[in-house]
Parts: structure tokens; sequence; C-alpha cells
């Protein structure tokens, strides 16, 4: 952690020095749309639900220890991400590239040619082969004696970095290699990997008002080859090279507080014609509530000593319906390992728990739907990878019999999901039928995973303003009309 401070405290004065860096904001608030990857799909329904199904899994299994090697299996496009653009380069003449925006990360990367993807045939990517660039122009590789290449390597002493980038015994001893290269670093997600070169370059955003930031100092990497990853990521998690980090040298606000506002669309693209904010700086306490919105609650953050970059909270307890059914231990605390807690994840789309947890919510949701007259469909439950599943005619009588659903944090923070959010009506095999949009993360008692013991999806995220507050510690959820919020924010 000491380095970590050390890091930000060096790129807080070093780009405080820079001489081109602009911030055109009347505030200290800068609004971004996010894209999502549903809108560019042609995949079927039940495609999009299988591949976020297993991906969910995939993504959260991997950090659970559960597969122990990158997944060769997966669906071939997702269809649940959020993309934003950035502009990377000189500013007389600069790429524009879309990345994920992932809370999960804490590493900004994008293809550059050569590049290499193995196992992407057929995803979706927003940047073609066709118009992937060579490192931006104005760029320089991090030298394996600084703090950024100590950071993406976890920390790693620059003796044994130095080591890694073939630095003769002579500078090494003398700690003199700042002249080497930091060594190819390799990054590995829930559903993908990649090896990549750490570089200093300028890096641009443009909110949907005339305004523009940019940092000529900024710290990213150059993927040459990755597997099952066609498209780059914008790390919002809480190490030092992430995004918001990095733009604490233009305003301590920037880096200290962000949240995002996700679009409800239920996997229909007509529902997503307006983007979904993401709002860097902002005190939420300032915006106005309306009539079916609601105030924040907050859940203080966990830390987690093995990944330092998760924002982790403490899930208690899940109600279906009137029935409270504590959650596993593991799910609201930390032990020395890392292993435990709830990671909010933007980069994942299903809710993922353990599997004794996810069978007791299940199990009472099944009893309230069963009570009800609805009989499984075990069909659609196979062609999805969700369960339980019925059949199901989305009326509005049909609606009121669907049980409540609600996570229940630390600090007495109620999150109350919309059905939406948690039960979703679709036509499958000309039959109307609807899901438990949940998933069961494995993890039982007889068991050795590490890791995280669950993750709160993005799609459970939808409808509301989610702020992941830094300053604080501590991250908080409201209801809100998100279209309405994109239209307010971007009127300014």
């Amino acid at each position: 952690m000491l380095s970590y401070q050390l890091f930000l405290l060096a790129r807080i004065i070093l780009c405080l020095l820079q001489s081109h860096q602009s911030l055109s904001l009347q505030s200290n608030t800068f609004l971004l749309p996010l894209s999502h990857t549903l809108s560019s799909t042609n995949s079927s329904l039940h495609h999009l639900l299988k591949s976020s199904s297993l991906r969910s899994s995939t993504r959260h299994g991997r950090r659970h220890g559960t597969h122990r090697r990158p997944p060769l299996s997966l669906p071939l496009s997702s269809g649940s991400d959020y993309t934003l653009s950035l502009s990377v380069g000189p500013s007389s003449s600069p790429t524009t590239v879309s990345l994920f925006m992932d809370t999960g990360s804490d590493l900004i990367w994008f293809p550059c040619s050569p590049f290499e993807c193995i196992l992407c045939e057929g995803k979706s990517n927003p940047n073609s082969n066709s118009t992937i660039s060579p490192p931006p122009a104005d760029s320089h590789l991090v030298s394996c004696a600084s703090l950024a290449c100590s950071a993406a390597h976890s920390s790693q002493p620059s003796s044994d970095l130095c080591a890694a980038a073939k630095c003769p015994l002579d500078a090494i001893e003398t700690s003199s290699c700042s002249s080497h290269a930091c060594p190819p670093l390799y990054y590995a997600y829930g559903d993908g990997s990649l090896l990549a070169h750490l570089r200093h370059g300028r890096l641009s955003l443009s909110s949907s008002k005339p305004n523009s930031l940019s940092v000529s100092n900024f710290t990213f990497a150059c993927a040459h080859s990755t597997l099952a990853e066609p498209v780059g990521v914008a790390g919002f998690g809480r190490g030092p090279l992430s995004l918001p980090a990095q733009l604490s040298a233009l305003s301590p606000s920037l880096s200290s507080r962000f949240s995002y506002c996700l679009v409800s669309h239920s996997f229909r693209t007509d529902r997503l014609l307006h983007p979904s904010p993401l709002i860097l700086g902002r005190s939420p306490e300032v915006s106005s509530i309306g009539p079916t919105e609601s105030a924040f609650v907050y859940t203080p953050l966990l830390h987690n000593p093995k990944h330092p970059y998760f924002y982790s909270v403490a899930l208690e307890a899940i109600s279906v319906g009137p029935i409270k059914i504590l959650a596993r231990p593991d799910l609201a605390s930390i032990d020395h390992a890392g292993n435990g807690g709830m990671v909010v994840d933007s980069g994942t789309t299903f809710t993922m728990l353990p599997e004794e947890t996810f069978s007791q919510v299940s199990t009472e949701f099944d009893r309230h739907m069963s009570s009800a007259g609805f009989s499984r469909a075990k069909e659609t439950e196979a062609k999805t990878g969700l369960s339980p599943c019925y059949n199901f005619n989305s009326d509005r009588s049909s609606n009121r019999l669907v049980p409540s659903l609600a996570f229940h944090f630390k600090s007495n923070a109620t999150v109350e999901l919309p059905r939406r959010n948690y039960f979703m009506g679709f036509k499958s095999e000309g039959k109307r039928v609807g899901c438990l949009m949940l998933m069961n993360g494995g993890g039982g008692s007889d068991e050795t995973d590490s890791g995280p013991a669950g993750t709160l999806g993005n799609f459970q995220q939808q409808g509301f303003e989610v702020v992941y507050d830094l300053e604080a510690g501590r991250v908080g959820f409201a209801r809100r009309r998100c279209t309405a919020l994109w239209d307010t924010l971007a009127r300014g």
C-alpha cells in the first residue's frame, strides 16, 4: 500500500507540472456517455442470455479460484458490457478507442498494432483490426525503475523488474535501470488475458458538452497479444493506474468520487436510445429527487489485502418477499488472504452468489412462484443458463405475484430491486417465460476456493445511480430514471 501511495503522490506532482494539460470545466463534475454493446449486436435473446450467464460465471469463477486456466469454450459475443470512448496520441492527430468500463480492474489498456487476438472470432469489437493503430506517436515506454512499473506488476521491487527486463547486474545493483523498459506485463480477467507493454502518453476525454480534459503523461498499456479480449478496458478500480486515480492531477474530486446510472434495457435494443451517464466528481447530494426516485443508501467499502483494487462490500442478507435470508458469513467479511466480500462490478452481467446462499434464495423464490401456480420452464433453463425459469405471462396480474427481492448491506443499507432487475419475462420457443436473473457462483463448503464470495453484476444495478465515494470509503445506491438524469446533466 505504501508504494501505491507514493506512486499516487508522484503522479500528482508530475502531472501538475505538465504545461499542456487542460480541463475546460465550469465545475469539478465531468459527464461521459456509456454505450451498451447490446445496441451493436444481432445475436438472438437466447444467445445473449446464455453468453452473459456463462461469461458472468466464468469471470466470477476465475476470481474465486474455480478456473485454473483461461476458458476455451465461451460463446463469442456477450452483449452486456458498457463502453466509453477516449482519445490517445498527439492533439494534432489523436486516435479514438472504445474501451469497456470496468470497476473490477485497475488498468487502462487497448490493442496496438501489430495485434493478435486468440479465440476472438465473431466477438463484437468496436475497434476493428482495420482501425487498430500502432502505439501513439507521442508515447514512450515506461522505465522498469518507475513506480508505475511496480504498480502494474503487483508492486514488485524494481530490482526484480530490472532483472526481468534483463538489465546488467551492475545497473541493478546501482539502481540505474531507468534506461531499460518495464518488462511486458501479464494481466488476467475472469474471461480472458493479455500481454502488454506499459507506456506514458497523452490521453483525452470529451464530454457530451463542449468540455474536454487531457493528461499529457498518462500511464496505459499497449497490448499486442490477447486471449478472448479483442476490446480494451478502462479500469476504474481502486489502484493507482486506474482512470479516476490518474485524473486526480487535474482535480482531486475526479478521483475521489464517481458514479454511473445504467439505463434499464432487459436485453432490448429499443430501450437503449439514450446513453448511460458516467459522472466524475459530482457530489450526488446536490441532485434533486423525483417522485419515483430514492435517496442514497450507503455501505462501507471493505479492504481486500490481496486485491486492493476491488470495490468490496458486505452483504448481510437477502429478502425474498417477507422472508429474510441471512447470507453466508464470508459475503460480509474479507480475511487476511483476501477471501470473501461482495465485489461491486460494472463488468459482470449477473449477480453471483455462493451456492449455499443462492440455493436458499432460489428455493424461497420457487416456493412463492409455485404456490402462485407457475410451472417450471426447464427447456428455457437449459437454453439460457438461468434458473429457475417459469411459464409466465407478463401481464399486470402475473407481475403482482412475483415476490419482491432486496439486498441488505452493512450499515442498514437496503437496496430494493425493481422486478425487472431480478426477474425478466420474454418469449422462448413461442411461449412466454420468465427467469430469476441471479446466478449460482459455486463455492460450496467442501471446496477450497479463494477470492471474493460474491459479485454484484451490472444487470442488478440498472436503474440505480451507483456512487463510488473513495473519499468517504463507501458505495451508495439510489433509484434513478437514468435517461432523465442524462438529459438533465447534458443540458448542464
